[in-house]
Protein backbone atom coordinates (compact mmCIF):
# COMPACT_ATOMS: atom_id res chain seq x y z
CA UNK A 1 0.00 0.00 0.00
CA UNK A 2 1.09 3.62 -0.60
CA UNK A 3 1.96 5.54 2.29
CA UNK A 4 -0.54 8.11 0.54
CA UNK A 5 -3.32 6.20 1.42
CA UNK A 6 -2.33 5.79 5.04
CA UNK A 7 -3.67 8.45 7.61
CA UNK A 8 -1.81 11.52 9.12
CA UNK A 9 -2.11 10.00 12.46
CA UNK A 10 -0.98 6.52 11.72
CA UNK A 11 2.61 7.54 10.60
CA UNK A 12 4.79 6.83 13.29
CA UNK A 13 7.17 9.60 14.20
CA UNK A 14 10.88 8.73 13.52
CA UNK A 15 13.09 9.71 16.62
CA UNK A 16 15.57 12.23 16.27
CA UNK A 17 19.00 11.62 18.42
CA UNK A 18 21.61 13.59 18.48
CA UNK A 19 24.26 11.96 17.15
CA UNK A 20 27.34 10.81 20.24
CA UNK A 21 30.92 12.61 20.16
CA UNK A 22 32.50 12.66 16.95
CA UNK A 23 34.77 9.66 16.22
CA UNK A 24 36.28 10.01 12.78
CA UNK A 25 35.96 6.95 10.92
CA UNK A 26 39.59 4.37 11.45
CA UNK A 27 40.20 6.21 14.71
CA UNK A 28 40.34 3.76 17.65
CA UNK A 29 37.73 4.78 20.10
CA UNK A 30 39.92 4.70 23.50
CA UNK A 31 38.75 5.39 26.98
CA UNK A 32 40.09 5.30 30.35
CA UNK A 33 38.69 2.98 32.84
CA UNK A 34 36.55 6.11 33.98
CA UNK A 35 35.16 6.52 30.42
CA UNK A 36 33.88 2.80 30.33
CA UNK A 37 32.35 3.07 33.81
CA UNK A 38 30.57 5.99 32.55
CA UNK A 39 29.20 4.57 29.37
CA UNK A 40 28.26 1.19 31.03
CA UNK A 41 26.29 3.50 33.88
CA UNK A 42 24.86 5.57 31.10
CA UNK A 43 23.40 2.28 29.58
CA UNK A 44 22.08 1.56 32.89
CA UNK A 45 20.03 4.60 33.57
CA UNK A 46 18.20 4.35 29.76
CA UNK A 47 17.55 0.90 30.18
CA UNK A 48 15.97 1.75 33.78
CA UNK A 49 14.03 4.60 31.65
CA UNK A 50 13.38 2.42 28.78
CA UNK A 51 11.37 0.05 31.60
CA UNK A 52 9.63 2.83 33.51
CA UNK A 53 7.88 4.08 30.55
CA UNK A 54 4.39 4.83 30.47
CA UNK A 55 3.22 2.25 27.83
CA UNK A 56 -1.00 3.93 29.02
CA UNK A 57 -0.59 6.26 26.11
CA UNK A 58 0.34 4.04 22.82
CA UNK A 59 1.57 6.14 20.41
CA UNK A 60 3.70 8.30 22.88
CA UNK A 61 5.16 5.31 24.37
CA UNK A 62 5.97 3.73 20.84
CA UNK A 63 7.72 7.36 20.19
CA UNK A 64 9.87 6.98 23.67
CA UNK A 65 10.70 3.62 23.52
CA UNK A 66 11.88 3.81 19.65
CA UNK A 67 13.98 7.30 20.89
CA UNK A 68 15.36 5.68 24.11
CA UNK A 69 16.16 2.46 21.95
CA UNK A 70 18.13 4.47 18.92
CA UNK A 71 20.27 6.30 21.69
CA UNK A 72 20.97 2.88 23.19
CA UNK A 73 21.59 1.60 19.74
CA UNK A 74 24.21 4.43 19.66
CA UNK A 75 25.90 3.69 23.06
CA UNK A 76 25.97 -0.08 22.38
CA UNK A 77 28.47 0.46 19.48
CA UNK A 78 30.75 3.23 21.72
CA UNK A 79 30.64 0.51 24.24
CA UNK A 80 31.61 -2.55 21.93
CA UNK A 81 34.19 -0.55 20.22
CA UNK A 82 35.60 0.53 23.28
CA UNK A 83 39.55 -0.07 23.91
CA UNK A 84 40.08 0.65 27.35
CA UNK A 85 43.82 1.70 28.02
CA UNK A 86 45.51 1.24 31.14
CA UNK A 87 47.80 3.86 31.49
CA UNK A 88 49.62 2.54 33.65
CA UNK A 89 51.50 0.58 31.55
CA UNK A 90 52.43 3.30 29.38
CA UNK A 91 55.70 5.20 29.96
CA UNK A 92 55.06 7.80 32.77
CA UNK A 93 57.49 10.17 31.59
CA UNK A 94 55.80 10.99 28.40
CA UNK A 95 52.44 12.29 27.73
CA UNK A 96 49.76 9.61 25.83
CA UNK A 97 46.52 8.93 26.42
CA UNK A 98 45.01 9.05 29.75
CA UNK A 99 47.82 11.85 31.42
CA UNK A 100 47.19 14.89 32.82
CA UNK A 101 49.22 17.35 31.56
CA UNK A 102 49.94 20.96 32.57
CA UNK A 103 51.55 23.18 30.05
CA UNK A 104 53.04 26.96 29.36
CA UNK A 105 51.74 29.08 26.43
CA UNK A 106 55.23 30.15 25.75
CA UNK A 107 54.21 33.35 23.72
CA UNK A 108 51.67 34.33 26.85
CA UNK A 109 52.56 32.45 29.62
CA UNK A 110 49.31 31.19 30.17
CA UNK A 111 49.48 27.95 32.12
CA UNK A 112 46.49 24.91 31.89
CA UNK A 113 46.05 21.49 32.63
CA UNK A 114 44.33 19.24 30.98
CA UNK A 115 43.83 15.46 31.12
CA UNK A 116 43.90 13.44 27.71
CA UNK A 117 40.95 11.11 27.57
CA UNK A 118 38.20 9.37 24.90
CA UNK A 119 35.60 11.47 22.94
CA UNK A 120 32.57 10.35 25.00
CA UNK A 121 34.50 11.46 28.20
CA UNK A 122 35.92 14.60 26.94
CA UNK A 123 34.69 17.88 29.16
CA UNK A 124 37.03 20.89 29.22
CA UNK A 125 34.99 22.74 31.87
CA UNK A 126 36.39 19.40 33.88
CA UNK A 127 39.62 20.13 32.15
CA UNK A 128 39.05 16.81 29.73
CA UNK A 129 40.02 17.25 25.93
CA UNK A 130 39.64 14.32 23.34
CA UNK A 131 42.61 12.69 22.68
CA UNK A 132 41.70 13.69 18.65
CA UNK A 133 41.78 17.23 19.76
CA UNK A 134 44.65 19.38 17.81
CA UNK A 135 45.82 19.92 20.89
CA UNK A 136 45.95 16.45 22.20
CA UNK A 137 48.23 15.81 19.17
CA UNK A 138 50.35 17.86 20.15
CA UNK A 139 51.45 16.99 23.27
CA UNK A 140 51.80 13.80 22.20
CA UNK A 141 54.45 11.84 23.44
CA UNK A 142 56.65 14.57 25.05
CA UNK A 143 58.52 14.99 28.14
CA UNK A 144 58.72 17.95 30.79
CA UNK A 145 60.58 20.41 29.38
CA UNK A 146 59.73 19.23 25.94
CA UNK A 147 57.70 22.34 23.37
CA UNK A 148 54.59 21.07 21.67
CA UNK A 149 53.92 23.08 18.69
CA UNK A 150 50.28 23.82 17.65
CA UNK A 151 50.18 24.83 13.95
CA UNK A 152 46.25 27.08 13.84
CA UNK A 153 46.83 28.74 10.18
CA UNK A 154 49.37 30.71 10.31
CA UNK A 155 49.45 31.24 13.96
CA UNK A 156 52.32 29.01 15.57
CA UNK A 157 51.42 28.00 19.57
CA UNK A 158 54.45 27.00 21.34
CA UNK A 159 53.93 25.11 24.89
CA UNK A 160 56.31 23.98 27.03
CA UNK A 161 55.37 20.86 29.33
CA UNK A 162 55.59 21.12 32.94
CA UNK A 163 54.16 18.38 34.45
CA UNK A 164 52.59 14.61 33.49
CA UNK A 165 50.44 12.84 35.73
CA UNK A 166 48.97 9.50 35.70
Amino acid sequence: MSRGFVKEDDQEEVPMVAPRADLPAGTDNFVTQNGIDALLAEREILLREQENLDSSQEKEYRISFNHSNAKLQLLNERIATAKIIDSSKLPQDEVHFGAKVTFRNVANKMQQTFQLVGVDEANISKGKISFITPIAKALMNKKVGDEAILNLGETKNVFEILKIEY
